[in-house]
Formats: structure tokens, C-alpha cells, sequence
């Protein structure tokens, strides 16, 4: 059984990339805590347990923080808000509102973007699942099929600057 201690940023995709593929060497349970520092500013992805085919992640944005329109097609996933509200974004300007113990599944055709509401911080709970295609898992394709890195400024990426407040 393996204990995961608070765990570290992922700063880049490769970052992402590393933190799986080592946590995905655990052949027995894994326990978390749900617990990470607040951003006042920017986004963070706090990897809390992987598998080869399955990730969760704990995610965390400052008030209005948000991304850009995008799907998965390695992925299936859900979000689940922990922590303020999402508002999430379809390609038609479709939008719909989730709170806190409410939660969204997002196939791997499914366009979409969100940002966090007002008020606090946003704080979801983050599950994928490998689709079992050859390509990455955390690809990510634009609304005209062209790829676009997570952590780049083509997804709205800004400085991440941590505030004195924890979840958890």
C-alpha cells in the first residue's frame, strides 16, 4: 500500500507525463488526501493517483481563471467540484453552471472549455480514463483538430502564484 504525501505542482505536460508514469508503477492500493494550496492567480494540476489507464487529478484555479475550447481523444473523463463553481462551455456557446458536489462526464468527442466563477477559488476533482488509442492521454485538440499543449498561452495559460490558503 502506498501513501501519497501532498503532492507536487505538475508545471509542464512533460512534468504530468513523469508524475504518471511513476505513480502507475504502484501495483497495490494508493491513499491521498485531497489537500493543496490555493492559487490567487493561474491554474494547478496536483496528481493524486495513475494508473496505465486511469488518472485523478486535483485541479485548482483562481477566481476566473479558464482555458480554451478543447477536447481529449485519448481520454474519457469527469470533473467533480469540490470547492466554488464552474461554468462550462460547449462550441455553440452552449454554457452550463456546475457547484459544488455536482459534476460533469466529458467523452473523448466532447468540445468544451470552463473557467471558475466568482468568489473563490475553483477546486474539482478530476478523473480520466485511457481510451486505449495509440496516442497520448493528455492530448489535446482545438475545435479544428490541431493540437494544443495544456500548459501553453494557446490555452489561456498565465503565471501561477500561490496564495497563504489550502483546500483541504
Amino acid at each position: 500500500m502506498t501513501d501519497q504525501a501532498m503532492k507536487a505542482t505538475a508545471n509542464t505536460t512533460a512534468d504530468m507525463h513523469g508524475q504518471m508514469a511513476e505513480l502507475a508503477k504502484t501495483k497495490g492500493p494508493t491513499f491521498f488526501k485531497l489537500r493543496t494550496r490555493l492559487p490567487v492567480q493561474g491554474r494547478a494540476d496536483t496528481l493524486m493517483a495513475a494508473s496505465d489507464t486511469m488518472s485523478v487529478v486535483l485541479k485548482t484555479y483562481a477566481q476566473a481563471g479558464e482555458n480554451g475550447l478543447h477536447r481529449h481523444p485519448n481520454e474519457d473523463h469527469v470533473f467533480v467540484v469540490l470547492q466554488g463553481t464552474a461554468e462550462f462551455h460547449g462550441p455553440n456557446d452552449e454554457m452550463r453552471v456546475v457547484g459544488k458536489h455536482e459534476g460533469v462526464f466529458l467523452p473523448d468527442t466532447a468540445l468544451y472549455w470552463f473557467k471558475a466563477g466568482e468568489g473563490e477559488p475553483l477546486v474539482m476533482l478530476r478523473v480520466g480514463s485511457d481510451k486505449g488509442h495509440d496516442g497520448d492521454v493528455l492530448e489535446r485538440l482545438d475545435i479544428h483538430g490541431k493540437p494544443v499543449d495544456g500548459n501553453s498561452t494557446a490555452n489561456k495559460e498565465v503565471e501561477l502564484i500561490y496564495g497563504d490558503s489550502y483546500f483541504g
